[in-house]
């Protein structure tokens, strides 16, 4: 599939992929991300890994794009929040009984 990237086209295919980032260690992701196999990769990465382009030179936005119409998932970092605790039984039957009274 032909993407660009920073202005310059590219022909990338999702096995292409698969293979380029084979064995590349992921860094922590701060950000848009894109999941390659079992793992995740910030995009900025995944851009300079398969594009071999410093990474000032193209944004993340575009990295997700290419990367979602080869079949990758890119999960959105604002709606990537921290599950909710569920007070248990002892939790909740306490916070019904409130505080003890000073005395």
């Amino acid at each position: 599939m032909r993407c660009v990237i920073a202005r310059f086209p590219f022909h990338l295919t999702k096995g292409g992929v698969l293979e380029t980032m084979r064995g590349v260690k992921p860094e922590p992701v701060i950000g848009e991300s894109v999941i390659i196999g079992r793992r995740t990769y910030p995009a900025k990465q995944v851009g300079q890994v398969i594009t071999r382009q410093d990474r000032r030179d193209f944004t993340a936005g575009e990295v997700v794009r290419a990367m979602a119409q080869l079949g990758f998932t890119c999960p959105d970092p604002h709606q990537t929040a921290a599950p909710q605790r569920v007070p248990g039984p002892l939790q909740q039957a306490s916070a019904l009984l409130g505080t003890p009274a000073a005395v």
